[in-house]
């Protein structure tokens, strides 16, 4: 089990989300939101800051010695940053676009960062009523209305011969993700909408791996991180090399991919570059 601290914070986390995404799941039921244009293009909506206001307030007054770092709040430079030893990563709504052209792929991502790592994972998918979690050593898990069970990458009958399932965005073309990968397999695709419902699908054995090329954030990933490598896979970037959070002056993340099964030669299947 994981110790108190963690276990009261995972609690905290899974709480927040919850109470979140049911504020968001009434505003999306009603379709009534304003919509807006950030600075770098990407849309933004009332619902996105709403789940921001609710996720900031309840951690704020649990744990007011731990500092926030949330896409839709103001970002501390890395001079102030620095120095957290341990910090709030969250991500209002992943999936906005989806959430404004009614596909229902949205979640809510809380993550908590210790050490430059995640240590513990929480995404909450409204329209399904969905919590996928996790702590740092202590598995992964999956709690729906009715059932909740721990959750693994599914194991590929032959690593090396098995048809790979890869989840796609529902706006990415199917041929341009085939294009960088190897020719030698053979592949199925699993459309999606955000990058952490992707992430959950590869953790709970429904899909193999996902390259998300484009802009994204590290609370993009906190989360899914946590639940993926606790689920036996892997976040790396598309180079392979390590994520890392909290370590640079920009928040953005490298172009990212998520693996499953570990014995596949993933190396050998992705062509980045």
């Amino acid at each position: 089990m994981p110790d108190d601290t963690h276990k009261a914070l995972l609690e905290l986390a899974k709480d927040a989300a919850r109470e979140a995404g049911e504020a968001v799941l009434s505003i999306y039921e009603k379709g009534s939101f304003d919509e807006y244009q950030k600075a770098d293009d990407s849309p933004v909506t009332s619902a996105d800051y709403l789940a921001n206001d609710i996720i900031n307030q309840r951690l704020r007054e649990a744990t007011p010695d731990i500092p926030i770092l949330s896409e839709e709040n103001k970002h501390a430079g890395l001079h102030e940053r620095k120095h957290w030893d341990r910090y709030w990563l969250i991500d209002p709504i992943d999936g906005t676009q989806e959430f404004i052209a009614r596909s229902g792929d949205f979640a809510i991502n809380i993550a908590l960062i210790e050490d430059n790592r995640p240590v513990i994972g929480v995404i909450f998918w409204p329209p399904g009523q969905t919590m996928y979690y996790a702590v740092k050593g202590e598995g992964a898990y999956k709690h729906c209305p009715d059932e909740e069970k721990r959750i693994r990458v599914r194991k590929l009958e032959d690593p090396h011969q098995s048809v790979v399932m890869i989840a796609i965005s529902r706006r990415q073309s199917r041929q341009k993700v085939i294009s960088r990968l190897s020719a030698k397999r053979v592949y199925q695709t699993l459309p999606l909408g955000s990058c952490s419902l992707k992430s959950c699908f590869i953790a709970e054995g429904k899909a193999d791996v996902f390259m998300r090329l484009g802009v994204t954030g590290e609370w993009d990933t906190g989360a899914s991180q946590c639940i993926v490598e606790e689920a036996g896979g892997s976040i790396l970037a598309a180079t392979f090399d390590p994520l890392t959070y909290n370590q640079r002056h920009t928040l953005e993340n490298p172009d990212f991919i998520v693996l499953g099964d570990p014995r596949v030669p993933w190396r050998d299947i992705v062509q980045y570059e």
